[in-house]
């Protein structure tokens, strides 16, 4: 993994969203965008509803419909210590699963450094938790072996509450961690970067003659304290979403990724001339700009907080000079950041 120094830049509190923009404003698609072009450096202001406009006929948006399901769930440790365990993703071809251990802090949470293999954590609803040991990446993920009584994802539903973090100081109901498109429930977190769509946006790209094409792929937990690298997360490409993408490609057109999970996910199924072919498992590909992009053409994400691990993706779609460029930007004039923040297009 590279460096990247370059972009530690201090993020100031006042642009930390700490509500959607349904309430902060008119909503959901009531949020800026930086449009950034590769070809000529090019930064433009604009509002998320201008998207069908920033766009060209042909082009495909691809968009990640993995639902999230409520990930959070109060704990008990063996001492006695209350805890909330962030419940990420399960271990490819096991019952183990990668969990967090937090310590409530008021309105949110932090992350509890304790804990050792053996403990059997009480959960909420009546499961339990044993701790196997640290994750292979390290860091503050622990392998757990889950006892719910009953499949995971449907424990969680009843017993779990959405994960959120000390710069949303008020709870919101799961249904705000949710995008208008999702329909497969198994993400940790938010897909964040399509937040702002809305069922009226998506027929005017559709209109214009810009497709729109689904995929999946599961977040875990995201990494705000420790900017770990991504690990396995599972993901399915579909024979239709890859069909339609290769055919707009072949025409002509754009891809535009929809956020950081959906470049993950095409580039692990697109070989080295770009093709993009049906698929699904689990990916531990890091994009960086060591391993340049293939599958897209251009990204709608979120701005990342100082020295995450998605900077490295970025970097190897936008270019060091461009994203630097587009960071000074937003912070100058004053985009909001994490999920119910403004948003970043990279374009050609």
């Amino acid at each position: 993994m590279p460096s990247l120094a370059s972009f530690d830049f201090a993020l100031p509190v006042e642009l930390e969203a700490d509500a959607p923009p349904e309430i902060r404003g008119s909503g959901r698609d009531d949020v800026a965008v930086l449009v950034a072009r590769r070809s000529t450096s090019e930064l433009l202001h604009r509002r998320f509803t201008q998207l069908p406009e920033l766009l060209h006929r042909g082009d495909i948006v691809v968009v990640n419909v993995s639902r999230t399901v409520p990930a959070a769930v109060a704990a008990v440790a063996p001492d006695g210590t209350l805890l909330e365990v962030h419940v990420s993703s399960p271990m490819p071809g096991t019952d183990v699963w990668s969990i967090e251990l937090r310590q409530p802090d008021g309105a949110a949470s932090q992350p509890f450094r304790g804990g050792e293999p053996g403990w059997a954590l009480r959960l909420d609803g009546g499961g339990t938790a044993e701790l196997l040991g640290r994750s292979h990446r390290g860091g503050r993920l622990w392998l757990a072996r889950l006892d719910v009584g009953r499949d995971a994802v449907e424990y969680l539903e009843r017993h779990g509450h959405p994960i959120r973090y000390g710069y949303v100081r008020q709870a919101w109901p799961l249904e705000t961690y949710q995008n208008v498109y999702a329909s497969v429930p198994g993400s940790a977190e938010l897909a964040s970067a399509g937040r702002a769509f809305t069922p009226e946006l998506m027929v005017r790209l559709l209109g214009r003659g810009i497709d729109i094409a689904p995929l999946v792929l599961h977040c875990g937990v995201a990494s705000l304290e420790d900017h770990e690298p991504p690990y396995a997360e599972w993901y399915e490409v579909s024979a239709d979403t890859a069909r339609r993408i290769n055919s707009a490609r072949a025409a002509g057109g754009r891809v535009v990724a929809v956020g950081t999970t959906v470049v993950r996910a095409l580039e692990t199924v697109a070989d080295a001339a770009g093709t993009v072919h049906p698929g699904s498992g689990w990916t531990e590909l890091v994009i960086t700009p060591e391993r340049p992009v293939r599958a897209i053409d251009g990204l709608l994400t979120g701005w990342h907080e100082p020295r995450a691990s998605h900077l490295a993706m970025l970097e190897a779609i936008a270019g060091t000079d461009l994203l630097r460029a587009s960071y000074d930007a937003a912070l100058q004039a004053g985009y909001h950041w994490h999920e119910f923040g403004d948003l970043h297009l990279i374009l050609p």
